[in-house]
């Protein structure tokens, strides 16, 4: 951190922003609130259940600088994951189109109709049944990593959403949702989404566990996960950048509680709604961004327990 940015290791599970029904459990109220870092600008986003980089500008300038190295691509970025299945050999390049099946949902699915997108992938170590695989997209499509991987056959091996069933027998690869429309398919996951509640706006989801009375969850993986982790602020590589206060006003952090500040209204449909508390499962997904380096500088964050898992000397990547 410095006067111009902040890098956060993101933990799973928490997303970076308001949205659906997070509000003050996300990146950006818990820099504020706990660590005084306030009016922070969003340089790019991660999904809810991804971990890992996520960059912040402290200044509009700072901010506008690195959304357009960014936007112009001009920003190498590498992710780790774990797939199912043993992923090919060498480099695997996909460059098929994405597009948004819905924006309220948050999906997208591989059509010609789509963007233009390319990822490149590579298997670099084995975990059982299942590939650690290095990730390079070169476009920032929304859901990119996870769409390509469905489409190859090899989705994250415990993505809710991509690895499941409601995008047909084969789970979407190939571009195989199962002969059903776009349409039908929409209507699916708003099926799941009422009933299990685990779909939601910005991209939330939970694992879930049948549509229609067919379809099968997605595969189960014990996950050992602190529930209670937190953003980790980190430094950069490259070693130029020096430590900041990490104030951005002049109050003390307030990291207290105070439950008569909770509020309810009795004739609001939302305040009655009663949601499932997620188990450990629901909160990570194997989807790490790991690297990410631009015209003058460069961070990386340390790897996640799952990724560890196999002999891997992540050094020489």
């Amino acid at each position: 951190m410095d006067k111009d940015i902040v890098v956060v290791n993101k933990p799973a599970s928490i997303p970076v922003h308001p949205c659906g029904r997070y509000r003050h459990n996300t990146v950006v109220f818990i820099l504020a609130k706990e660590h005084n870092l306030k009016n922070l600008r969003t340089i790019h986003r991660l999904d809810r259940l991804t971990s890992g980089l996520l960059l912040f500008g402290r200044t509009a300038e700072k901010a506008r600088e690195l959304e357009l190295q960014i936007r112009t691509r001009q920003v190498h970025k590498e992710y780790v994951c774990r797939v199912e299945g043993r992923f090919p050999d060498g480099i695997v390049e996909c460059h098929e189109k994405i597009d948004v099946v819905s924006y309220k949902i948050g999906v997208c699915k591989v059509s010609p109709k789509g963007k233009e997108c390319k990822t490149t992938f590579q298997r670099i170590g084995e975990i059982g049944d299942d590939s650690i695989v290095l990730c390079k997209p070169l476009t920032g499509r929304m859901h990119q990593i996870r769409v390509h991987l469905q489409f190859l056959g090899y989705p994250i091996s415990n993505d809710p959403l991509y690895n499941h069933e409601v995008f047909g027998p084969l789970k979407g690869r190939g571009g195989d949702i199962g002969g059903i429309s776009e349409e039908q398919l929409i209507n699916n996951l708003i099926s799941i989404h009422n009933a299990e509640n685990w779909l939601g706006l910005e991209g939330e989801q939970v694992a879930p566990t049948k549509i229609e009375g067919e379809l099968k969850s997605t595969s189960e993986v014990e996950v050992p996960i602190d529930i209670k982790a937190k953003p980790e602020i980190l430094e950069s590589t490259n070693g130029t950048i020096s430590e900041a206060a990490t104030q951005t006003c002049y109050e003390e952090p307030d990291r207290s509680f105070d439950s008569k500040k909770a509020t309810s209204d009795p004739h609001c449909s939302e305040c009655k709604i009663n949601y499932r508390d997620p188990g450990p499962k629901d909160l990570i997904m194997y989807l790490h961004a790991w690297k990410y380096k631009g015209l003058d500088w460069e961070y990386k964050t340390e790897l996640p327990d799952w990724a560890c898992q196999s002999t891997i000397n992540y050094d020489q990547l």
